[in-house]
């Protein structure tokens, strides 16, 4: 009797177990499968579980390193003819861009390539579209030595800067050694570190806060997943964090309609292996809105255009009209607080 009494226990908790199951995944798929299916929700406590975490609120980092950075990233004594400084193409009131297809550098020479956005650069693995600079003080070299940007070297900038009134004073203070090349990188790669855009909508919403977003914003944060963009552009940055090739689903640059530069190869630039040509760092997409022209080469002129073009050539994939537009609504939740001038 007490074997016939169990056996009925082991049976009905099954059989509720099933139905439990085939309810779950039945009404699952509905809402999958419904065209106003229920939006994403993430509660607080899943935040560790998305590949997409958000900015920290505070960064921890010497104040007086950071004045000085910022007198020196704005300073024009850093180029040859003083007329460049590092905020002509990362303007801080352009998203960190110039918001040209190329930039301007000294004696009005065009250079070859779009300027990337300096907000949030210290998240990036390495710098650079090529990633030929490891970090943000190695970064420093590139532009103040590139005859088509700044054109200068660090005898001219030492020279320059220790005849002014305020920095050997001012570097004296931080650095025992005074206005040397290492400091001056330092002190520009700490400013630049402090340049990070926390509180984005989306952030808002990772943090637990589901009123922030729309319906339709949080629909395009659904399709940016299942769509395959997360697995490129996660984490802090949503980017910034690994190589990638341009053109895996399809042949972009011969599409493009325009020869082929050296700045087109990318990654091959740096280690001349063929499996690095047409390879960059993934761009971060915080603040995306903000940056226009996208990519590279500055092809794409709009944000649309620019998500059109990824899911073409990244995924192998065309975009329904309304799908585009709830996605470029996600990533304009990206933009977060900025601060500097």
């Amino acid at each position: 009797m007490k074997k016939s009494t169990g056996a009925i226990l082991l049976l009905t908790t099954l059989a509720i177990c099933a139905l439990l199951v085939s309810c779950f995944f039945s009404d699952s798929g509905r809402k999958e499968n419904r065209a106003d299916a229920a939006p994403l929700m993430l509660p607080a406590a899943h935040i560790l579980e998305e590949s997409i975490q958000p900015i920290p609120l505070t960064v921890n980092l010497d104040p007086n390193k950071v004045a000085l950075g910022q007198q020196l990233f704005h300073d024009g004594r850093l180029s040859h003819d003083n007329t460049i400084a590092c905020a002509n193409c990362h303007s801080l009131a352009k998203g960190g861009t110039d918001q040209m297809v190329h930039s301007t550098g000294i004696g009005g020479a065009q250079g070859g390539i779009n300027s990337p956005s300096v907000l949030n650069s210290g998240g990036n693995f390495v710098q650079f579209w090529n990633g030929r600079a490891a970090t943000l003080e190695d970064q420093v070299n590139g532009p103040t030595h590139n005859p088509k940007e700044m054109g200068s070297n660090w005898p001219e900038i030492i020279g320059k800067l220790s005849k002014d009134d305020k920095y050997p004073a001012l570097f004296a203070k931080l650095y025992p050694d005074g206005v040397q090349p290492q400091n001056v990188r330092d002190a520009i790669a700490t400013f630049e570190r402090s340049l990070t855009t926390p509180n984005s909508r989306f952030d808002k919403y990772l943090r637990g806060d589901d009123a922030v977003l729309t319906t339709q914003e949080k629909h395009g944060y659904r399709l940016f997943k299942e769509f395959g963009c997360v697995s490129c552009h996660q984490g802090q940055n949503l980017g910034g964090n690994m190589y990638q090739q341009f053109g895996v689903m399809a042949n972009y640059f011969k599409e493009r309609g325009t020869p082929e530069t050296d700045d087109d190869q990318g990654r091959f630039t740096v280690t001349k292996r063929e499996q690095d040509r047409h390879v960059f760092r993934v761009p971060s997409l915080r603040n995306v809105e903000l940056t226009a022209p996208y990519f590279h080469d500055g092809t794409a002129t709009t944000l649309p255009q620019a998500v059109e073009i990824m899911a073409k050539y990244q995924l192998g994939r065309p975009l329904a009209p309304e799908d585009l537009v709830d996605i470029v609504k996600f990533l304009q939740t990206l933009s977060g607080d900025q601060k500097g001038n």
